[in-house]
């Protein structure tokens, strides 16, 4: 099997296990806690990190040539990740997941002001294209706007930046050095929530909405345990696949496989919790796709794979 073959299926393995992961999210949502969830994916991710840095004989090391870049970088992990995760249990599931979509967008502008990176009229009008399917999702209206759909959109942006982040910081900072510190960075800042929440006074109405996320931490039964457990393993399974994918693979040709997640994100929500897109939603999908695609192999062409050096999941 040819590197290029090995990285496609690395990917699709990948987002398979993170469509597990996003559905036991969604499960959770009545059971669980949030930053629990952060805390014990972050936890069990870390110990999986390091058991495989010492079976393949690499080093184990937390710190950064880049230590305030690499803090910013964790909080905004830590903040969009909960922001989708807590819109997985708020809206439908598949427009969720294409809303995130909108990274390479958002990736590719900000490269244009960050790295003075070339965007040329095409990838403007695929961004344009782009932001009009996010608005066929979001649907905003005089007489009602859901704004639990601006958090997937919330979440694209934080990871633009985190990206764009790890662009500069991968000069000195490895690959595994940056994912220990999101796993680790996320069972700080987990901990320090659990701490702080019940702190602070939420009127009822508010209480109710922000459940899944201000909720103290309790294990019911032995089945949230495992699914728990289960969301740490897939989440990290998945991390690993899609950073071996990269580094075996070409990136401009394995990244548009990862929207094999959105058709993963309509069956799960069809077949496991009977949701299905309005044509607004199907169509603003559909244009979330076109776009990011179309940015992805222009980037390719271009010679500038801003967007396609790593992967859009974690």
């Amino acid at each position: 099997m040819s590197n290029d073959k090995q990285g496609i299926f690395f990917i699709l393995l990948g987002m398979f296990f993170f469509s597990i992961q996003d559905v036991l999210v969604r499960q959770l949502a009545d059971y669980a806690s949030l930053t629990q969830i952060m805390f014990i994916r972050g936890m069990v991710g870390s110990i999986i990190l390091i058991i495989f840095l010492k079976l393949t004989k690499r080093r184990i090391d937390f710190s950064s040539s880049f230590p305030i870049l690499a803090i910013t970088r964790v909080l905004l992990f830590f903040i969009g990740f909960l922001c989708f995760y807590f819109a997985l249990a708020k809206m439908e599931f598949a427009e969720a997941t294409s809303l995130f979509f909108v990274t390479p967008l958002f990736i590719t502008i900000l490269s244009k002001f960050m790295f003075k990176s070339e965007v040329g009229f095409y990838r403007i009008c695929a961004i344009i294209v782009g932001f009009i399917g996010v608005l066929l999702i979001v649907k905003p209206s005089p007489t009602g706007f859901n704004y639990f759909t601006l958090l997937p959109i919330i979440t694209a942006f934080t990871y633009s930046v985190s990206m764009m982040l790890a662009k500069y910081t991968s000069e000195k900072d490895s690959v595994f050095q940056q994912m220990l510190h999101l796993y680790g960075g996320s069972v700080v800042l987990a901990f320090g929530a659990w701490l702080i929440i019940p702190l602070i006074e939420f009127e009822p109405s508010q209480a109710k909405n922000l459940e899944y996320l201000i909720r103290d931490w309790s294990i019911y039964n032995n089945s949230v345990l495992v699914m728990l457990l289960s969301i740490a393993a897939v989440g990290s399974a998945g991390m690993l696949l899609l950073t071996s994918a990269y580094r075996i693979g070409s990136p401009p040709v394995i990244a548009p496989f990862e929207y094999i997640m959105l058709i993963f994100a309509i069956g799960s929500g069809y077949f496991i919790f009977s949701e299905i897109p309005d044509i607004y939603s199907i169509l603003g999908m559909l244009l979330i796709t076109a776009s990011g695609l179309f940015v992805f192999i222009r980037e390719g062409v271009k010679k500038e794979p801003v967007a396609v050096k790593t992967s859009l999941r974690t």
